[in-house]
């Protein structure tokens, strides 16, 4: 099994069975549809599409509502496509939900990062800039320093740790542990953070699934 897409519902935490507090993310996981299934013979390589959370038809291109139909499920608002063969396992319009996972079990989790937009190289790289103040310099405590080579080769090398827009990218966290399930109402408690604000849509793959792309729709 390869995973599903999930909605970050916020923290939390839970006590261990040694009094330890174990801070925890709540996710709500699905229930996600099978929308399609892609061969090599036909499209060139193998992938499941994922669909989660209804939309109404009039909001609906008509080429994506026919997508939709040949699923027999209604239109969806998020899609997400699992890279590999999983054909034999499922067929369109096959419900994935919190029921899929275990308790104890390590999963990935994907999503796209806070935005913080533009930072300084402090908080953006954890420098910890020039110097003390002194000699009436007043700007210079979160300054990058020099950036220049030298002479030769009289450029800055691309790439450099400098200030710049900060967030906003795809991350993946790895070996996150399940705590508990709430199957009835399709929520994992996973233990420790996940990318993304509150309510943001998170990339769930079980350890040993192949590659999956996420796709902003």
């Amino acid at each position: 099994m390869f995973g599903g897409i999930g909605i970050n519902l916020g923290m939390t935490n839970l006590f261990s069975e040694t009094g330890e507090s174990l801070p925890c993310t709540i996710v709500k996981i699905g229930p996600c549809y099978v929308v399609q299934i892609k061969t090599i013979e036909k499209d060139g390589y193998c992938s499941v599409q994922l669909g989660m959370i209804d939309k109404k038809e009039k909001k609906t291109t008509k080429s994506l509502q026919g997508h939709f139909k040949k699923a027999g499920i209604l239109p969806k608002r998020k899609l997400l496509e699992f890279r590999g063969d999983f054909s034999s396992n499922f067929k369109l319009g096959d419900k994935i939900d919190a029921s899929f996972f275990e308790e104890g079990e390590l999963i990935n989790i994907k999503g796209i990062s806070k935005g913080k937009g533009f930072q300084g190289v402090v908080k953006r790289h954890n420098f910890s800039g020039v110097g003390e103040r002194s000699h009436g310099q007043h700007n210079r405590l979160r300054a990058p320093g020099s950036i220049g080579a030298g002479s030769d080769p009289s450029r800055v090398f691309k790439g450099k740790k400098m200030a710049g827009r900060m967030g906003g990218k795809n991350v993946t966290i790895k070996n996150l542990k399940i705590l508990k399930i709430d199957i009835d109402q399709n929520i994992l408690i996973i233990k420790g953070s996940v990318p993304g604000n509150k309510n943001s849509y998170l990339m769930i793959k079980k350890n040993g699934t192949k590659n999956f792309r996420y796709t902003r729709k």
